[in-house]
């Protein structure tokens, strides 16, 4: 059947193919064997893909729906802002990490110079801390998180009141081994 319909369409042009493939209905059988029993049976189809999302677009644009799925739409909670600050903090650790391996390979001189460069800028101690706690906090959100990831991996903590307690935990964890890593 197949290869009847192969052949045929190779004797026609392209175009007058795919305009027969429009057209055929649901004599299919009869439209392969002969093609003028089915021509006045068929039913069109009724619009093309494109036509279709055209008017699904201009509808909702009509209407001023925002694009769906749209951030507006959510209600924000703890775990759904917990998930969105562990991909950021994954992203910028990332980034960190790899400029500073570059700047370790560009820059001249070793990492002693660059720490008495730090030094003879003569910061105050708040500033330092401050720095530190920059930069310590989203290492230690994400390795909290990250352990609380895991414990999901196993099974652990997947009801929603477990999902709010384990989120708080990582919270204070956080802010607590970044305040006594920074103070060192």
């Amino acid at each position: 059947m197949a290869a009847l319909l192969l052949r045929r369409c190779q004797r026609q042009s392209y175009r007058d193919c795919v305009h027969y493939s429009r057209h055929v209905g649901r004599h299919c059988l009869r439209a392969h064997l002969s093609p003028q029993l089915c021509i006045r049976n068929a039913v069109p189809l009724g619009t093309t893909a494109k036509e279709e999302m055209e008017r699904f677009w201009n509808k909702n644009a009509g209407l001023n729906r925002p694009l769906s799925p749209h951030i507006t739409i959510y209600s924000w909670s703890l775990p759904m802002a917990m998930s969105i600050c562990h991909r950021g903090t994954g992203m910028a650790l990332s980034a960190g990490v790899s400029l500073f391996g570059l700047s370790a390979l560009l820059l001249p001189g070793d990492f002693e110079s660059h720490l008495e460069l730090v030094k003879s800028l003569s910061l105050g101690p708040s500033l330092i801390y401050t720095a530190k706690f920059a930069l310590v906090f989203p290492l230690m959100y994400h390795t909290w998180n990250g352990i609380r990831h895991l414990m999901w991996d196993l099974g652990k903590g997947l009801k929603t009141p477990q999902l709010y307690q384990s989120g708080v935990a990582v919270l204070v964890l956080t802010v607590l081994s970044s305040v006594g890593l920074a103070a060192m």
